[in-house]
């Protein structure tokens, strides 16, 4: 993977951007970090990412939002805790990994045609409209997003896999799912709430 190399000017800051993600809550002790890069030196998959855990938790204190949520770091992150369980600060480093991730889906920086944020969209959007996931749905809708000549590679597979009944194309629902959607939007109010 190409590492980012490049100097930071103080017109690239976005002021106020570490603070915010400060305020999350399990994000607060990411002001009390020393640099030590123990969250990089334990990460499995540090070595491809254009930023190390330890540059993006100081990109965020310095307010450089854009290089933080257009990075591949955030989606990398294999959500193994290991960065978090040895911090000697304790500093929940995942927590705000995926606050990082949050953000860059409401704001769609993301990398274009990238799976992972696709289908967290997707998954998001099938849980609020139908109650739960379809398997076969998700993954479809993923792949015409990102891949759509990886998804008609597939097309053999899907076949088969439907004459032998492990693949359907029912949507499955739970009933009342428009007071569940009403939970859902009430937590994201409150959630907007709590960052203004």
């Amino acid at each position: 993977m190409d590492i980012k190399r490049t100097i930071k000017y103080e017109a690239d800051r976005v002021p106020g951007f570490g603070r915010e993600v400060m305020a999350v809550p399990g994000c607060e002790a990411l002001e009390h970090c020393i640099q030590c890069g123990t969250c990089s030196g334990v990460c499995p998959l540090s070595i491809y990412m254009d930023y190390t855990p330890r540059q993006v938790m100081e990109l965020v204190r310095s307010d450089f939002k854009n290089e933080v949520l257009q990075s591949h770091t955030i989606w990398l992150c294999a959500s193994c805790y290991a960065c978090t369980t040895e911090c000697p600060r304790q500093i929940r480093i995942t927590d705000i990994m995926y606050e990082l991730k949050q953000r860059a889906i409401k704001e769609k920086v993301y990398p274009k045609r990238f799976p992972i944020p696709v289908l967290a969209e997707e998954f998001t959007k099938m849980v609020h409209d139908y109650g739960r996931i379809s398997e076969t749905w998700l993954v479809s809708k993923m792949y015409l997003r990102t891949n759509p000549v990886a998804a008609m590679g597939m097309a053999g597979l899907g076949m088969n896999l439907m004459k032998t009944g492990r693949f359907s194309l029912k949507q499955d629902k739970i009933e009342r799912r428009s007071e569940l959607a009403r939970i859902m939007e009430s937590v994201d109010q409150q959630n907007q709430k709590a960052q203004a």
